[in-house]
């Protein structure tokens, strides 16, 4: 579970964060600070430990900006998505510049709210999951995913919705071998359907493809999940 911590000092506003943060699936809010030394006190004496913070820059007697150059300068490894009502250039720029992973000008929408986790979600898988990078991947990692980019890339036949589900199982058994015929059964579609996807993530290198001959001598082909490109397989079941 991704442990977020709410900075603002508007009871209504936080808790609204909180019952949006409730509605996005792996995440949960550990707690709400209506104070900067709060949102310290937070990070620094009690656990669990907050894996991001949901900040808030216009305080009644605080700016909330000041609480990046700290957790800068202590090289907390926490990241921070900015909620705020500042829509000038200076401020913008300032959040960027100390590092901040998204921006959310209030009012908005909860599609947008839960972009912002989800994407800081798979960029935070990428980051972890991989000792060397692709170019795709360093693309992924500064420019975002492109859901609907990548939906486009799928080959004719194949639709995100299943390739989803095949994904969901893959990343539920990374150390599992299998073949078509396994899987298919596993995910209850036709081993044919099964058969195109499987090829496909193969070509992505997300799988590694092995023959077995059996006794009859019909090759059957199995599949492994690449260690390496996990971090990519998961892209794909969000």
């Amino acid at each position: 579970m991704i442990n977020v911590l709410v900075v603002d000092d508007d009871a209504m506003v936080a808790e609204l964060n909180r019952s949006y943060i409730g509605q996005v699936p792996g995440f949960s809010c550990c707690g709400v600070a209506a104070t900067l030394q709060q949102a310290k006190d937070r990070l620094l004496h009690h656990h669990p430990a907050v894996d991001l913070i949901l900040l808030d820059i216009y305080m009644q007697q605080e700016n909330g900006l000041d609480l990046l150059p700290e957790l800068r300068s202590a090289q907390h490894p926490v990241d921070v998505i900015i909620i705020s009502s500042a829509a000038d250039a200076a401020t913008i720029k300032n959040s960027l510049n100390y590092g901040v992973v998204d921006y959310l000008i209030k009012p908005f929408q909860f599609s947008r709210f839960e972009e912002a986790l989800t994407g800081w979600r798979q960029k935070k898988r990428l980051l972890e999951n991989q000792p060397f990078y692709q170019q795709a991947d360093v693309d992924r990692l500064i420019h975002g995913n492109q859901p609907e980019t990548e939906q486009k890339k799928l080959p004719k036949g194949l639709t995100a919705q299943t390739l989803r589900t095949l994904c969901q199982w893959i990343d539920a058994h990374p150390d599992q071998e299998f073949s078509t015929d396994e899987l298919a059964n596993e995910v209850s579609i036709s081993r044919v359907s099964c058969r195109k996807y499987l090829i496909w993530l193969a070509q992505m290198n997300i799988l590694f493809t092995s023959i077995h001959y059996g006794v009859t001598g019909r090759p059957v082909y199995r599949y492994r999940l690449q260690s390496e490109y996990h971090a990519l397989l998961q892209q794909y079941c969000l």
